[in-house]
C-alpha cells in the first residue's frame, strides 16, 4: 500500500512541477481527439484552426475527419476521448432520440463552447437558369454526406416548397467536382457565409447562389424552432447580382459528459481567451464567449460553464 502511495505521491509531483515550470494552471492534456467533417467543409479547417490554438496553450488535440455533425454526435455519445463540431439542429435529434438517432437518446453530450452560424443555400451552374428552391424539381441536387444535416433540412425544405428533386450524396469537395462538371444541377450547404464549398465553385465558374423565398423561411422557422432569419449581401460571392434570404441555426463544439472536469475548464478558457481565433480560421471568428447563450439545445459540461462564468457570461 505505501509503495503505491508513493507512486502516487510521484506522480502528483511532477504534475506540479510540469504546472510550475509551464505557468499554467493545466499542463497535459489527455489523449483526445476533435471530429469535424471532411474536404470542402467548414468543420475541417475550423477544427484545426482551434487544435493549433489549443497546442499553443499546451494542449494536444488530434483531428478526425468525419461525416459531419451526426456521426459527431455518435462519437462524442461514445467516448471520453472524443469531442466534435456539431449543429444545434442534429444535437437537438440526438438529444431526443429522434431523426437521425432513430430512438436513441444521446445522454452522454455536452456542450463546450460556441462556434458559428450556419446558413444554408445553394449554389448551380449560371447556365442552368436555376435560383430557386422551386426551380430544382426533379433536378439532381448534392447535399453532402448521406443522412447528414444538409440532406436533412433540404428535404425539409423540399417539402415545404412542394417539389420532388433527386439527392445525391458526397463529400462538399466532390459535389463542388460534379456541380461543375454539369453531372448534378444544384449543390445545397449549410455552413459559415460564405460557404467554402461555394466560394470554389463560384470561383470555378459562373454561378447562381440563392436561398429560400418568404413562405419557405416561415415554413422552416415553424418546422426547427432553433432555426432564424438571416440575409446576406451578394458580395458575399464572385459574380452575385443579389442579396439573398435564407435560415440559419449555430454550431457548438461537443464533449462527453465523463470528460475530466478540469480538461473542459482548461479547453473552454483558451479558446474563449485566445486573442484572435479568426487568424486561425476565419469563421472562427464568431467563437466569442457572448455567444455561449445561442445554445439553447445542449446542456454545457460543468467544466465548461466554470469558464464562461469567469468570462462573465452564465449558461444554463
Amino acid at each position: 500500500m505505501r509503495t503505491i502511495d508513493r507512486r502516487g505521491l510521484m506522480a502528483g509531483l511532477a504534475t506540479l512541477a510540469s504546472v510550475s515550470n509551464s505557468g499554467r494552471a493545466w499542463a497535459q492534456s489527455p489523449a483526445l481527439s476533435l471530429a469535424t467533417a471532411g474536404a470542402g467543409s467548414a468543420f475541417l479547417p475550423y477544427g484545426q484552426g482551434i487544435a493549433q490554438v489549443l497546442t499553443k496553450s499546451g494542449i494536444a488535440i488530434a483531428i478526425r475527419e468525419s461525416k459531419g455533425s451526426n456521426e459527431n454526435l455518435d462519437l462524442v455519445d461514445a467516448s471520453p476521448g472524443m469531442m466534435g463540431a456539431t449543429f444545434l439542429g442534429s444535437a437537438l435529434d440526438a438529444l431526443a432520440g429522434t431523426g437521425f438517432a432513430a430512438g436513441r437518446k444521446h445522454a452522454n453530450v455536452r456542450a463546450l463552447f460556441p462556434m458559428y452560424e450556419t446558413a444554408f443555400m445553394a449554389a448551380a451552374l449560371a447556365s442552368r437558369g436555376l435560383s430557386t428552391v422551386k426551380s430544382l424539381d426533379g433536378r439532381k441536387v448534392g447535399c453532402g454526406p448521406a443522412a447528414g444535416p444538409a440532406e436533412d433540412y433540404f428535404r425539409a425544405v423540399a417539402a415545404i416548397a412542394g417539389i420532388k428533386p433527386t439527392i445525391v450524396s458526397g463529400t462538399p469537395a466532390d459535389q463542388t467536382r460534379l456541380l461543375l462538371a454539369g453531372e448534378i444541377d444544384a449543390f445545397w450547404q449549410g455552413a459559415f457565409v460564405p460557404i467554402p464549398s461555394l466560394v470554389a465553385a463560384t470561383s470555378g465558374a459562373d454561378c447562381m447562389v440563392f436561398g429560400l423565398d418568404d413562405a419557405e423561411i416561415a415554413g422552416m422557422k415553424k418546422r426547427f424552432a432553433f432555426m432564424a432569419d438571416a440575409a446576406y449581401p451578394a458580395s458575399a460571392y464572385r459574380g452575385q447580382k443579389a442579396g439573398l434570404k435564407t435560415v440559419a441555426a449555430w454550431n457548438v463544439v461537443i464533449a462527453h459528459k465523463d470528460l475530466d472536469e478540469k480538461t473542459a475548464y482548461a479547453i473552454t478558457k483558451a479558446v474563449m481567451t485566445a486573442p484572435d481565433l479568426s487568424a486561425a480560421s476565419p469563421v472562427a471568428a464568431s467563437t466569442k464567449p457572448a455567444n455561449a447563450t445561442k445554445n439553447t439545445v445542449v446542456p454545457y459540461h460543468p467544466g465548461a460553464a466554470r469558464a464562461l462564468v469567469e468570462l462573465g457570461v452564465k449558461v444554463g
